[in-house]
């Protein structure tokens, strides 16, 4: 049997493949490669490219294909533009979806690890966030992401597709072999904007808001290590295929750093002391978002082993000094 990893050309996805890839696990990868990178993809892994809309597709896979678990990252992520846009969130993110689990359905695939956010969670009350809080999204792209939770529920209940949504914060750094890493385009995560000001890529790094109620007053975030985030999405997995209910998690480090404590250790990683310009707060940042991941560490025995920030920023740093261009097309 085989798992499927839609989005496995993504940086998240692809930290998974390689997860599966290092526990001998047969992986099938589904990709459109609008976001992703053929490059990212795990040697071993089989691609398949194009869009989980694609209802002869889908079939075509599914019935090549020994699928007997799911694990879906392909999602438009990007919240400024969820806000200028939100038809293509709705459409992408929660239309794929959509169309994903009628073929899973038609497939009698019943087992689904779907990639959620924090930013379901909105502006929470609380800190550290617990999967009780309030699910209050600000944006699109939390609504749509919230949206699919919620009609993975219905599916369970209808036709016993049984799932686990783990939401996720901020992820960071790249696979220890420096093969593969973080390649956005537009970039807009603070580490890789961070080591790209340092190899000179960049002029100088913009921080949003220093007036916040924290201890350096720019805003704290929880950062999780990618590997650490594949090896959850693996118990996940693992959980569903042993019988397991459906359920929701958090993934974090349960730990926060500012976006100036950020700054400092690139700067020491590197050696590089780079400009930095402090801006205006962004609408809609919260000072801190921190996850508590106790819930997901007692019920499937998750143990993240790459917490420490210098740790996620120096494999982050391997990858970009090793692929200055990121992946050449």
């Amino acid at each position: 049997m085989s798992v499927l990893v839609i989005g496995g050309a993504g940086y998240v996805g692809s930290h998974m493949v390689a997860a599966l890839a290092e526990k001998g696990v047969n992986t099938v990868v589904l990709d459109n490669l609008e976001k992703g990178h053929r490059e990212a993809v795990w040697p071993g892994a089989k691609l398949y490219v194009g869009d989980m809309r694609d209802a002869g597709l889908m079939a075509q896979m599914f019935s090549q294909e020994k699928i007997s678990t799911v694990v879906h990252f392909a999602a438009y992520s990007l919240v400024a533009e969820s806000m200028a846009n939100p038809h293509k969130y709705y459409d992408n993110n929660v239309s794929g979806t959509l169309a994903l689990l009628k073929s899973m359905q038609e497939h009698n695939v019943g087992k689904i690890v779907f990639s959620s956010t924090a930013a379901v969670y909105g502006m929470p009350d609380e800190t550290p966030i617990m999967e009780t809080a309030p699910e209050r999204p600000i944006n699109p792209y939390g609504e749509s992401k919230l949206a699919v939770e919620r009609m993975l529920k219905w599916f369970d209940q209808a036709h016993g597709i049984k799932y686990m949504a783990l939401r996720y914060f901020n992820v960071a750094g790249a696979h220890e072999s420096g093969k593969i890493g973080e390649d956005h385009n537009p970039e807009t995560h603070l580490i890789p904007l961070v080591l790209q000001t340092a190899a000179g890529k960049r002029e100088a790094l913009d921080i949003y808001g220093s007036d916040y109620p924290t201890a350096d007053g720019t805003c704290i975030r929880d950062y999780i290590h990618a590997m650490d985030l594949a090896d959850a999405h693996i118990l996940a997995m693992q959980a569903l295929e042993n019988g397991g209910n459906s359920a929701v998690y958090n993934l974090g480090s349960g730990s926060g750093f500012s976006n100036l404590q950020i700054v400092e250790a690139a700067k020491k990683i590197t050696g590089v002391d780079f400009k930095v310009n402090i801006k205006a707060r962004r609408p809609g940042d919260p000072p801190t978002l921190i996850a508590s991941s106790e819930k997901i560490k007692q019920e499937l025995g998750w143990r993240p082993t790459r917490t420490n920030i210098e740790t996620i920023i120096s494999t982050a740093w391997r990858w970009h000094k090793n692929n200055p261009n990121g992946f050449v097309k």
